[in-house]
């Protein structure tokens, strides 16, 4: 199999823990056949199908803090070589968050690649149609007290029944922009000015989850099956935010049945809607967050709990690139 990965620069990847390494590495393990590039490396042009600029690379078996040679490329520049994305086994969009404007338009350049013939994974489409925050909304009964709004005195009302909340932008990522709010209501108006910008920017108000001191878990779901254990991240110290780039620890512990609920409920539909890796973010008991442009925490899981995760991930990868039979280009 040929695969193409549309993703950050290679040169940026720590690779003692960075999810599209795990995969990387798998694929080739496996005999297949690997390209990068990244979403600026696309185009497309009348008469012709989306291409990307690619570099055709092969990997070294070092890895680690500090290893920079964990890559050999056949091409210094990616615009050495242009590659057909229809022409491709499989592309994976592993760009990594935020989902600005650059990323939005490259979803449609890679859904005109799959009118072409391509398999693209995730699915553009499902990608823009379930932003990250947004998505819980269309699982009510799953998820705790929850608003979103532009309006400050919405706000406000949410505070005063909840009394201890937490408020968060919808485009942040790692915990980026996530405050807490508790019944002495400090700072509230400054923390709504802030995330909301005088009312042009919608937030997400949610009531504050005490269990989140015993992990934020990242529910790993494969082909709409969940992975047998979670990532919890535990917030550290005087921190709120158990996200690792936030500074939490990372703890790989077994699905409790409410994960497990959660997980089956959500996994055939999302499977469904062209999802093949979704990154459930749940605390206690409740949804707070569906994770779909590069869901993380192979390496931890499958260090700590020996399941290999990355396998599962192309096993399912290779049965949804056979299950669908490329289409003739136009």
């Amino acid at each position: 199999m040929h695969l193409l990965v549309i993703a950050d620069p290679l040169e940026t990847f720590k690779t003692w823990k960075d999810t599209t390494f795990a995969m990387l590495r798998k694929a080739q393990a496996r005999g297949h056949r690997l390209s990068v590039c990244g979403p600026q490396d696309l185009m497309w042009q009348r008469g012709g199908r989306v291409t990307g600029y690619v570099r055709d690379i092969r990997l070294t078996g070092r890895s680690g803090p500090g290893v920079d040679d964990w890559f050999e490329a056949a091409q210094a520049r990616p615009d050495e070589r242009a590659q057909v994305l229809a022409e491709v086994d499989a592309v994976l969009m592993r760009k990594d968050p935020p989902f600005d404007s650059e990323y939005f338009y490259a979803t449609h350049l890679l859904e005109q690649a799959e009118r072409e013939g391509a398999r693209v994974f995730n699915s553009p489409r499902a990608l823009r149609d379930h932003p990250e925050k947004l998505a819980i909304l269309e699982f009510p009964e799953l998820i705790g007290p929850t608003l979103v709004t532009r309006d400050a005195a919405d706000v406000r009302r949410f505070h005063a029944e909840h009394r201890d909340i937490i408020l968060k932008p919808l485009d942040g990522m790692g915990g980026m922009g996530i405050f807490r709010v508790g019944p002495d209501g400090l700072n509230l108006g400054s923390i709504v000015e802030t995330l909301n910008r005088d009312g042009a920017t919608t937030l997400m108000v949610q009531r504050y989850l005490p269990e989140i001191v015993d992990g934020d878990k990242r529910v790993l779901l494969i082909g709409g099956v969940p992975v047998s254990h979670a990532l919890a991240r535990i917030p550290q110290g005087s921190e709120i935010r158990g996200n690792l780039a936030a500074g939490g620890k990372g703890v790989a512990r077994p699905l409790t049945p409410r994960d497990r609920e959660i997980a089956e409920t959500l996994g055939p539909v999302l499977a469904g809607r062209g999802l093949l890796l979704v990154g459930l973010d749940v605390i206690g008991d409740c949804l707070t967050e569906i994770n779909v442009t590069s869901p993380t925490g192979f390496q931890e899981i499958t260090d700590q709990a020996g399941v290999d995760v990355a396998a599962l991930f192309i096993d399912a990868l290779e049965a949804a690139v056979a299950a669908v039979p490329r289409r003739p280009s136009a």
